[in-house]
């Protein structure tokens, strides 16, 4: 695969800054005409494609021939906040591909069966589309298939959610076992060590759970908590099976005073917290900043939550894809993670 031609590299052989680069890039002023016209000269030698048509028109410079295709894109039953912040990044993307005549077909999964997936990602695949963005269970069918799109030489970006072991092109999400690890320190820091804690997961085929709930166990075993004070549960997701699963846990175990939250549902925790009546404080910790937690954090019915990018794991995978198939530009890493934000009342915005 090519590398990808950056304003470094057009600095380099014009023998100017890249400051300089940026401004003949942007049309700015106080560049000299013999200047501006080595930088253009630069950009013609080594093929630099400008990140927007816009420029290329203004400078002269001719985009690369490219034909028609379609990019198909694979998503799990979201609904709410994870569903409007990728369905924003995705129609951002469908806006910058248009000027490269890329069609996005988006399929919408209506369960948590991975044979559902699979079939979506069948029913993209028998719609000729080049490359796919796909947010599925970590499950051996679902590494067959995306193999076997590899094979047909289909790429598959995996987001949100990664399905390791498959031969899927790169993973765009955040660092999970990191966000699990500053989770178990912000939990660490409010308890004892002969303390209980209370771990929910929303389904265990999930790979961003299990690494979730990976990086938690180390760093609260770092900190001298022993695996018999963690009580584990499954809640898929679920508002009801959440609150019914939390209540049950709290009547039964007398020594929670943690509930670390690696699903969604936190209301559902929350809710169980009130309706049990329970006279000692109870830190909670969750992740995403859904208009859910930003509401539970406002009221202090939680302490943190820990926030990713969703709407960038919509976006990148897309103009991945399209720089891969059309310009045979490989990914810079097979894992593109985003910073792990650490929400609390006191810095939530608006």
């Amino acid at each position: 695969m090519s590398k990808k031609v950056t304003i470094k590299m057009v600095a380099e052989r014009a023998g100017v800054s890249r400051g300089t680069v940026d401004r003949v890039l942007n049309q700015r002023p106080h560049v000299r005409t013999d200047v501006y016209e080595r930088v253009i000269q630069a950009m013609r030698e080594l093929n630099y494609v400008p990140p927007k048509e816009a420029q290329a028109e203004a400078l002269g410079l001719t985009l690369p021939s490219v034909s028609s295709f379609k990019l198909g894109v694979v998503l799990p039953n979201w609904q709410g906040y994870f569903k409007r912040e990728v369905m924003r990044g995705i129609r951002d993307a469908q806006a910058v591909l248009e000027a490269y005549s890329v069609e996005v077909i988006v399929e919408e999964c209506e369960t948590d069966l991975p044979d559902e997936s699979i079939e979506r990602m069948d029913h993209l695949a028998d719609q000729q589309v080049l490359g796919m963005a796909v947010c599925a269970k970590d499950h051996i069918s679902v590494i067959e298939k995306i193999d076997e799109l590899k094979e047909r030489n289909i790429p598959v970006v995996t987001f949100n959610s990664d399905v390791s072991g498959s031969k899927r092109l790169c993973f765009i999400g955040q660092d999970l076992v990191r966000g699990g690890r500053v989770a178990g320190e912000l939990m660490a820091k409010y308890l004892d060590s002969d303390d209980q804690v209370l771990i929910a997961v929303g389904n265990s085929e999930f790979h961003a759970h299990r690494l979730r709930l990976r990086g938690f166990c180390e760093r609260m075993q770092e900190r001298g908590f022993s695996e018999g004070h963690y009580r584990i549960i499954e809640t898929y997701n679920d508002y009801t099976l959440t609150y019914q699963k939390v209540r049950e846990a709290l009547k039964e175990f007398s020594g929670i005073k943690g509930i670390y939250m690696a699903n969604h549902s936190t209301t559902g925790c929350v809710e169980a917290v009130r309706d049990s009546e329970i006279q000692r404080k109870l830190h909670i910790i969750s992740h995403d900043l859904t208009d859910e937690t930003k509401r539970l954090l406002q009221k202090n019915e939680i302490d943190f939550t820990i926030a990713q990018n969703i709407y960038r794991q919509g976006y990148r995978p897309l103009i991945i894809l399209r720089e891969y198939i059309q310009q045979h530009i490989l990914p810079q890493s097979d894992i593109e993670h985003y910073a792990i934000e650490i929400m609390c009342a006191e810095n939530l915005i608006g």
